[in-house]
């Protein structure tokens, strides 16, 4: 069993729980030595889980620092934005992980983070950087463009572009996340949008009969993909070369679709009004180092931010590369959220 030295969601933490009591007087309470000691990052639960790079990070970030990480699971990114604005007036994290290029304008108008310029950005492509703003509000981390996984061992025929998927053949064997709650489900519906444009309500309604389940978070629905609950699921083109590296097969295959794909963006935070900021401060530069970066391939499952990393082979050869990653109003794909969830409720 792996030893972990951070703290999970699911254990009490102390630590945070004292300094909300604290921090409920009148006057701010000064921050104690021993929280002072520790780095609290929220972000979601497969960066937290034992396959993901937590454990990983968590050890080489105390190694080098001294500082204990706590990695707090709270569902997904649009849970992590949820949970962070809620505690804006009480904040308890130093860093927020998990925010991407469909959620940085919410979290820059929520006001829930402090701009921060880590060291060794010039490492970072300014393509990725200014896909979260111009404010140094978010750092990328890593990126990867979505694609649907599909099971070869199914016996039916991929679909080639995206409106293949509301085709009467794939009748309840596509499983989607939910964009209220999760990135790739927020990622699926620009996916649509960008496509379709504002005919995107026309491909919703044509999709509807064919959607299994809108799983919470994308643990939640790769899970159900892999246990064989349907065929096909919403996730990364780098998602299979975790089976190519892992399960040794490439009966899981990322299509490249004729009318192209978009990215994520992945990025962290310094939360505004951090009990350790200079903490966070560190923990920031550390991620986007090569020491951590080198770390995401074979974790994370997603291309480093970093342009000095080169993934491993393994990870390569698994991962296809789209012919076109398309453009999109990130704010109109969040103003029609909503509509698509009304549809599927009808």
């Amino acid at each position: 069993m792996k030893k972990h030295i951070f703290t999970l969601s699911s254990i009490s933490l102390f630590t945070i729980s004292l300094f909300t009591v604290l921090s409920g007087c009148s006057k701010k309470a000064a921050v104690s030595e021993e929280r002072l000691k520790e780095v609290v990052i929220y972000t979601y639960d497969s960066f937290c889980s034992d396959w993901g790079p937590g454990n990983a990070l968590a050890q080489k970030f105390t190694e080098k620092t001294g500082l204990k990480l706590t990695l707090v699971d709270c569902g997904d990114g649009v849970q992590i934005l949820s949970r962070a604005v809620l505690e804006k007036k009480n904040v308890q994290a130093d860093v927020i992980l998990g925010l991407d290029n469909n959620l940085a304008q919410k979290a820059e108008d929520s006001d829930i983070l402090e701009p921060y310029k880590p060291a060794g950005i010039e490492a970072i492509p300014e393509q990725l950087t200014a896909s979260l703003g111009k404010s140094n509000l978010l750092t990328p981390f890593d990126f990867a463009p979505f694609a649907m996984i599909f099971d070869t061992a199914s016996g039916i025929q991929p679909p080639h572009k995206l409106n293949d998927l509301a085709k009467p053949e794939y009748a309840k064997k596509i499983i989607l996340m939910n964009p209220r709650t999760s990135t790739p489900g927020l990622g699926f519906a620009a996916w649509t949008y960008s496509v379709f444009g504002d005919d995107y309500k026309d491909f919703w309604k044509a999709l509807k009969p064919n959607i299994l389940t809108m799983a919470p978070n994308w643990s939640a629905g790769y899970g159900l993909f892999t246990n064989g609950e349907a065929p096909l699921v919403c996730s990364y083109t780098t998602s299979a070369a975790y089976h190519y590296e892992y399960d040794k097969t490439d009966r899981y295959q990322a299509l490249i679709f004729t009318d192209g794909h978009v990215m994520q963006v992945e990025g962290a935070g310094l939360a505004k009004n951090a009990p350790n900021k200079e903490g966070g401060k560190l923990f920031l530069d550390f991620l986007i180092s090569e020491e951590a970066q080198n770390e995401l391939p074979l974790t994370q499952w997603m291309i480093p931010a970093n342009k000095n990393v080169q993934p491993p082979k393994s990870f390569l050869d698994g991962t296809p590369v789209p012919g076109k990653i398309l453009d999109y109003d990130v704010k109109k794909v969040n103003e029609i959220i909503e509509d698509i969830m009304s549809i599927l409720s009808e």
